[in-house]
């Protein structure tokens, strides 16, 4: 390929992309350029649609309804707002647009973009002017039919109160003033309301709708909550603050404080409340009204509750102050013997300060609940003090109490089990010496010809801490501790003894069997004979268990499963 043609190439190149350049260039410029006619359309059609038609035609539907001087000014105020969008708005947009399209036409495209902008804001504001314009008209426009239909439903209400007053009146009789004082001001406001309406004065009928509704809705809450009312105020809760008061002076008289419960300032409250529950009704304001009474209603009722809880408290202090006081009597008694006996306890069986420092912290304790005692008691006769809070204090005195009754308990036990460990190691030396004898009587009873040399060393043994038992028994003072310690070793070394000896005669037994039961096949096998001789020396040597295993694998030559017959046999 020559360098010319190189180069024509690069230039072709070159071209294609400066023309796909500017074609691109030239397709976005077109589509901006639709874009903002595109907009600048869109506008023009929004402001044509200020002056809208039904603007005009809800005008036209005021004009035969101006019959009285308010109606007439409102109504050339309106037309004063519409002939200011009609004549100065919609030709200052127009006029905004045609320098749009001017700018548009020169191609300023950042100029005219922040130009749009402003007239869509314009537009906006003027809009927004025509539909509050609007609004308010149809206020009036629509107002007939509104009013009516809200007018008709608020008479259904209100004969559907009416009837239901007349039929309970009795149940109103201390609030019947101000409510037919409220019944006649409805009535008047609905003459009042067919009056402007015939005078198309509709600035007041609004004002009169909303009065009606309201007032309607205070009757009928009024006549819902007023039986209520009247129920707990006049009849329930004085029923109940006179039985609280009764009961309260019984009790007092009984020697119950009731101080804690300020009944005669809360009942003295409570009646200022319903004095203004009353003064509110009377006035028809029934705001919270049934909320304050039944929260008082829930309040004596509690009343009731702490009075129910005085008298049970009352008898757990009784129970309390019988009982305390004699177990804590009883418990001083026995620690006080416990404690006589104590220094003999320590020199008897070697107790150190510590293994007995229990029995004075009991000591202590058993004083200062003593002193607890006597000042709850001396509280309660000063008559200062609620039962629910003297019956707490002996209900928390009865915890501590027996605790320190379980301190004693197991302080009994631990002093008084140490006694017993001696007695019971006396009874085990006896049993162990007789075991030792049983287990020496038995070897002696079967005559063999040597003994095992591990009989006598575990003998010795079993002997010896028999021994070091005794010495320890014989000491004074005792210590326990080392005592089972010496129990303990004692006994497992004596058994170990007795076993060992029903062991080996055991086996020396059934290796003497075993070779009897063989020499019935001496003469029938010459490794019979052979087997059997070297079980007899291993017996007199001592070595039975040797000579019993050696008995059997002779015999068995002959007799398969000779072990099992002679245990057989053996047992029998």
């Amino acid at each position: 390929m020559s360098k010319e043609f190189i180069i024509i190439i690069g230039i072709a190149y070159y071209v294609v992309t400066v023309g796909l350049i500017i074609l691109v260039l030239n397709l976005m410029q077109k589509k901006e350029k639709n874009s903002y006619r595109k907009s600048l359309q869109e506008l023009e059609k929004n402001k044509n649609l200020l002056v809208s038609a039904a603007l005009m035609a809800e005008l036209k539907k005021v004009e035969p309804l101006v019959i009285n001087t308010p109606m007439k000014a409102q109504f050339l105020e309106w037309q004063h707002k519409f002939e200011v969008i009609k004549t100065e708005d919609v030709p200052r947009i127009t006029d905004m647009l045609l320098e749009a399209e001017e700018i548009f036409d020169q191609k300023d495209y950042k100029v005219l973009k922040k130009k749009l902008s402003d007239i869509e804001l314009d537009i906006y504001y003027v809009k927004t002017k025509a539909d509050f314009l609007l609004e308010e008209i149809k206020e009036i426009t629509l107002s007939e039919e509104r009013n009516r239909e809200t007018i008709t439903k608020l008479k259904a209400s209100y004969r559907e109160i009416l009837v239901k007053y007349q039929e309970h009146k009795n149940e109103y009789e201390l609030i019947s003033s101000p409510l037919d004082l409220q019944f006649e001001r409805v009535d008047k406001l609905f003459s009042a309301f067919e009056t402007h309406m015939e005078n198309h004065a509709y600035q007041e009928i609004g004002k009169i709708v909303k009065a009606l509704d309201d007032l309607i809705g205070n009757l009928r809450l009024v006549l819902e909550e007023a039986p209520t009312i009247l129920m707990l105020g006049k009849n329930i809760l004085p029923k109940k603050m006179e039985s609280i008061l009764k009961t309260s002076a019984n009790m007092e008289r009984e020697g119950y404080n009731l101080d804690y419960l300020n009944i005669a300032y809360n009942i003295s409250e409570s009646n200022k409340k319903i004095a203004d529950v009353f003064q509110r009704l009377n006035v028809l304001n029934i705001e919270d009204s049934v909320l304050e009474l039944k929260t008082m209603h829930d309040y004596f009722d509690s009343i009731f509750n702490e009075f129910e809880k005085e008298r049970i408290s009352k008898k757990i202090f009784s129970d309390y102050s019988r009982t305390l006081t004699l177990k804590i009597s009883k418990l001083t008694k026995i620690n006080d013997t416990l404690l006589k006996k104590l220094k003999d306890i320590q020199y008897s069986y070697d107790l150190g300060e510590e293994d007995v420092a229990i029995v004075f912290q009991i000591k202590e304790e058993l004083a200062l609940e003593r002193g607890e005692y006597d000042d709850v008691i001396a509280e309660s006769r000063e008559k200062k003090s609620s039962y629910s809070h003297l019956g707490k204090e002996m209900e928390l005195l009865n915890v501590k109490v027996s605790k320190t009754e379980e301190k004693l308990e197991v302080a009994l036990r631990t002093l008084g089990s140490l006694k017993e460990d001696e007695l019971r190691a006396r009874e085990q030396l006896d049993e162990m010496k007789s075991i030792l004898g049983n287990a020496k009587s038995l070897m002696r009873g079967f005559k063999l010809p040597f003994v095992p040399n591990r009989y006598y060393v575990e003998l010795s043994e079993a002997t010896e801490a028999i021994a070091n038992m005794v010495e320890e028994l014989e000491k004074t003072p005792i210590s326990i501790k080392v005592l089972n310690t010496r129990v303990d070793t004692a006994r497992d070394l004596v058994l170990k003894f007795y076993n060992t000896t029903k062991s080996i005669i055991k086996t020396a037994e059934m290796a003497e069997t075993a070779i009897v039961y063989g020499n019935r096949y001496r003469a029938l096998s010459r490794d019979v004979e052979f087997g059997l001789e070297k079980a007899e020396k291993s017996f007199y040597n001592g070595d039975f268990k040797k000579s019993l295993e050696t008995a059997i694998e002779a015999i068995n030559v002959i007799e398969p499963g000779i072990y099992k017959k002679l245990m057989e046999e053996y047992e029998g």
